[in-house]
């Protein structure tokens, strides 16, 4: 996928992907002066950080309930 179509795809600015890319915090690959990305290796990408953020909400929420 191009850099356009994984700003699409994710719905966010090409220039976020973009920095993000360069700050490697996206997988990507820079093909001369493009950057690629696998659609596959992008959507593992997205539930890894679906699940880490709902491991800090059910953690919080655990230790609510514990001082209940």
């Amino acid at each position: 996928m191009t850099l356009e179509e994984v700003a699409s795809y994710l719905k966010l600015k090409p220039q976020t992907i973009y920095t993000w890319a360069q700050e490697k915090r996206i997988p990507a690959a820079k093909l001369g002066k493009e950057w690629r990305f696998r659609k596959s290796i992008i959507d593992e990408w997205i539930l890894h950080h679906i699940d880490e953020r709902f491991d800090e909400i059910i953690k919080k929420w655990k230790k609510k309930q514990k001082e209940v």
